[in-house]
């Protein structure tokens, strides 16, 4: 199972100097942490953001690994997001992000 610090790297790498996503986006682990992204900066900061996805860190690995869709994830209840309207005009975009994480 991979740790807090250890998804919050990943993410630096994925980002680099800019996220591309245009607005701030907020992981909430469920009482393991919470990850934002703003542009290029990824903290474990408990922020204000466009769209907070809650969601396990477990599903967000799979996610990240394309084993579990999002809209499933959505469908199934594993993951709730703060803003729909938000979520589908950064769809793309997370799903690039997400792809330079596997």
């Amino acid at each position: 199972m991979t740790t807090l610090a250890e998804l919050t790297d990943r993410l630096k790498t994925a980002v680099g100097s800019d996220s591309g996503l245009g607005k701030t986006l907020k992981f909430n682990l469920k009482g393991d942490g919470f990850i934002l992204i703003n542009g290029g900066s990824v903290t474990n900061d408990d922020g204000p953001a466009d769209l907070t996805m809650t969601i396990s860190m477990a599903d967000l690995e799979a996610m990240g690994q394309g084993k579990l869709d999002a809209m499933t994830a959505v469908m199934t209840g594993k993951l709730q997001l703060s803003d729909m309207g938000v979520a589908m005009s950064l769809q793309g975009k997370m799903q690039a992000l997400f792809a330079k994480l596997a």
